[in-house]
């Protein structure tokens, strides 16, 4: 996968994953990684600084609770109102930008 599609697209993917309920941060990479069937393997130095900027950004709430595993508890992530909001937008931008490109593959129009 070209790393730049992934850059750009990171926000989305993320919000995406916590659109049905709050995960913590390895829970996020599994699940990324199971739906789309291996394709996305998130690296934790990836999903961590941009979990941590949405954060900021309002779009997520986090809150410490017991870890699944054992051990030291969890950061569990989850979309707020405003995160909610810019899913949507960012998923509208994406599908419009995803149709976009499906067109540029059809065949050209004959010129008169």
């Amino acid at each position: 996968m070209d790393a730049n599609l992934l850059k750009g697209n990171l926000d989305l993917i993320l919000l995406t994953i916590l659109e049905h309920g709050q995960m913590y941060g390895l829970e996020i990479i599994e699940e990324a990684n199971e739906r789309t069937s291996g394709y996305f393997e998130f690296k934790e130095g990836s999903v961590y600084p941009a979990l941590h900027r949405l954060t900021v950004q309002g779009y997520l709430a986090a809150n410490f609770k017991p870890s699944p595993r054992g051990g030291m508890p969890s950061r569990y992530y989850e979309l707020t109102e405003h995160g909610s909001r810019i899913l949507k937008q960012k998923q509208a931008e994406f599908d419009q930008f995803s149709q976009a490109v499906r067109g540029l593959r059809l065949e050209p129009k004959t010129q008169s």
